[in-house]
């Protein structure tokens, strides 16, 4: 496994992107003025732009919301990756090799572009083939389960010939070497040679959580088909079943936006759940649920508060049940409340629909019961209540239920609703559950998200991590004119240090702030100015102020300017510093007269060096003014 990637990297990656590239993939993004774009908010729903991109300094920031950060920030929280695969992703994009401190092996970008760029190239043949004559099977499959053709491009589901060598031969024609169609999963090897993976199946593009398709899964159709029921590409470097979720990509947004994630088992009940309006529904791949999707959703669901919801629904068999109690295994991975949703009748989320229509299924979903009392009356189910050895034996059995329930302020509601099921007396069941654990001692903690080491993040992530903590905002700033002199003057030196130049910047931050907030910023700008390496650079700005402050820096890099050409703006960048710069020579001016009436008029030596410092300070003035 890769270790750490060089902090050098990370920076020399950044520098190389252009983060409104990067924006622009999911945001329509149209000139704010010079050097800032503008768009709608992609974290929040807005009917006007707020959602403001500066590309010269690397950041954006929605004044809407409050979202900020830059491009590995992007990343992460559009597309729930985290920092290293937002670095590697990044790189990979530019064709850069990245380096690790630990000693570990670089991923292969180049190999891993080649297999996604064939799975991604076999799904759009497999979309073609899904209209051909011989497809009439997939079709037919699909119709009968409510699935008309737009439900199957949305979802891109195709159809596999049942051919020996189609796939094949369509990929060796688009450039692709029998040894990228094997390492993608697309092909295997038998005594014959080399001949198509899947064949006369129906096909659903298996995605990351980016939209990338990683592999693939096809249902059988033909009855000399002596295949699994479901065939699905084998482990690869793009696609570990352990990790993807079906229909997270098209899930995702909505999920983070409502906290709230629908598990089903099949890629159709994701397309019924979907095309019903249980927008959050998704699936494992021809897995069970583990440890590492919790890990992705987690991820997605932003799951450290405790706020979200994780809807679990199974078929009412006995394999449902089964696969309740192995979710219930890992239940308290989640800082979210989880739920269980099974249909009075047993009909998973695909015929429910079918057979009751759309409310069905999102009644389906509304009507869930918590996963503990889904458990406890699921253990309960397996003893004879009626006898006084079925109550004792499934006392011992639920007891350790409830004792595990992470949330010590629902563990006596459970403990009561135990004791009515069981028509045992309160205080009886309530030992059973202090004995049995104490609440929660005999399995994991939810594991929480752990924060970055300054190690492997870069230092402009400092400011995404506090977001949630800052309580500053430029929003909030005075409106009077001191104070938006210096906002904009921080804001000219932050956006535009090369055209403000070296001496302005550095008699600027020797200008006294009458706001609090914006001379914290004033002396993380002088914190750098005064390093060894002095370059003006957001970042660094970030990295130098306190967490809470962090925002209000990413925010004075973004702010839109009013000026149209480069012209106007070199004009206003270097007028504003210099007004800034010029208000502090005034108060020094206003001090030395000051004293220079206090002074006795015995003190000639004094006096006549005070006149010589208010010359030099109009003198000072005069050119500053002049320039």
């Amino acid at each position: 496994m890769a270790g750490r990637i060089r902090q050098s990297d990370v920076d020399e990656v950044k520098a190389r992107t252009n983060i409104a590239d990067i924006i622009g993939d999911h945001v329509s993004l149209k000139s704010a003025g010079v050097g800032s774009l503008k768009g709608l908010c992609p974290f929040h729903d807005e009917r006007s732009p707020s959602f403001n991109v500066r590309p010269g300094v690397g950041y954006y920031h929605c004044f809407g919301c409050g979202e900020s950060g830059d491009v590995y920030t992007f990343l992460q929280r559009m597309d729930h990756v985290s920092f290293t695969e937002a670095v590697e992703r990044l790189a990979g994009r530019i064709g850069f090799e990245l380096h690790y401190e630990d000693g570990g092996q670089a991923p292969d970008h180049g190999n891993r572009a080649r297999l996604l760029a064939a799975n991604q190239a076999a799904a759009e043949f497999f979309v073609e083939k899904l209209g051909a004559p011989e497809a009439e099977i997939g079709r037919r499959f699909l119709g009968e389960r409510g699935f008309d053709a737009e439900a199957a491009r949305r979802f891109g589901v195709g159809f596999a010939p049942k051919s020996w060598d189609a796939l094949t031969n369509h990929l060796k024609s688009k450039g692709y070497s029998t040894e990228e169609l094997s390492a993608a999963g697309l092909v295997s090897q038998g005594d014959r040679g080399v001949y198509d993976r899947f064949r006369g199946r129906l096909v659903w593009p298996i995605r990351d959580v980016t939209g990338q398709t990683v592999g693939f899964g096809a249902r059988r159709l033909l009855d000399d088909d002596k295949g699994p029921k479901y065939l699905n590409t084998p482990e690869t470097a793009v696609y570990h079943k352990s990790q993807v979720l079906y229909g997270l990509d098209l899930a995702k947004r909505d999920i983070s936006k409502t906290h709230r994630v629908v598990v089903v088992e099949g890629y159709t009940d994701v397309m019924a759940c979907h095309l019903a309006g249980v927008t959050t529904a998704i699936a494992t791949c021809g897995t069970a649920f583990g440890v590492d999707h919790i890990k992705v959703l987690r991820r997605v669901l932003g799951d450290s508060s405790g706020v979200g919801e994780v809807v679990f629904t199974f078929d009412g068999d006995a394999a449902g049940q089964q696969a309740a109690m192995r979710a219930f295994a890992e239940e308290q991975r989640f800082a979210a409340q989880t739920f269980v949703a099974v249909a009075p009748d047993g009909l998973d989320p695909c015929d429910l629909r079918l057979a009751r229509g759309d409310g069905a299924v999102r009644t389906l979903v509304e009507t869930k019961v918590p996963m503990f009392e889904f458990v406890i009356r699921h253990t309960l189910n397996r003893y004879d209540l009626e006898t006084v050895e079925g109550r004792v034996g499934a006392l011992r059995a639920a007891a350790p239920i409830v004792a595990e329930i992470r949330d010590a302020s629902l563990r006596p509601g459970y403990t009561r609703e135990l004791a009515r099921m069981l028509g045992m007396e309160l205080a009886e069941v309530t030992r059973a559950v202090r004995g049995a654990g104490g609440g929660g001692r005999g399995r994991a903690p939810a594991t929480a998200p752990q924060p970055r080491s300054e190690a492997s993040a870069p230092p402009a992530s400092n400011g995404g991590e506090a977001a949630a903590e800052r309580p500053f905002s430029i929003a909030t700033l005075p409106n009077d004119p001191s104070t938006r002199l210096e906002r904009d003057a921080l804001q000219a030196m932050l956006q535009f240090p090369d055209r403000v130049g070296d001496e302005l910047l550095r008699h600027a931050v020797d200008s006294r702030f009458g706001d609090a907030t914006l001379a914290v910023v004033r002396d993380g700008v002088a914190a750098v100015l005064g390093s060894t390496d002095p370059r003006l650079r957001v970042d660094r700005v970030v990295a130098e102020v306190p967490a809470p402050f962090a925002g209000v820096v990413q925010q004075l890099a973004v702010l839109p300017v009013p000026q149209r050409n480069d012209t106007e703006l070199e004009a206003w960048a270097r007028g504003v510093v210099s007004s800034l710069i010029d208000r502090e020579l005034l108060r020094q001016k206003s001090e030395l007269l000051g004293r220079l009436q206090r002074l006795s008029t015995d003190d000639q030596a004094t006096f006549s060096a005070l006149q010589r410092a208010l010359v030099e300070l109009e003198q000072e003035r005069r050119a500053l003014r002049a320039d």
